[in-house]
């Protein structure tokens, strides 16, 4: 089965949003939910139409992850 994978550095949808197939273009199903690196999970979309899987790695909560450095004073500002 030929596998892909895509990872998303943006807020997660509240819904699971179901991708379009590359290969074929079919609506593809969720087939699994499985945590991710902290603040992540990773979706597993199937095709039933060619059997085709695309992996697909989403912030759960973006406020909870830790792309959020800044919030916490990681990336303080420099004056120059």
């Amino acid at each position: 089965m030929p596998n892909s994978h895509f990872h998303s550095s943006g807020p997660s949808p509240t819904e699971i949003e179901r991708p379009r197939c590359p290969r074929c273009s079919n609506r593809m199903m969720l087939a699994r939910i499985v945590p991710g690196p902290t603040g992540f999970d990773i979706r597993t979309f199937e095709c039933s139409k060619c059997d085709h899987v695309f992996t697909l790695t989403v912030a759960t909560d973006p406020m909870k992850s830790d792309v959020t450095g800044w919030l916490k004073g990681e990336l303080g500002s420099e004056i120059y």
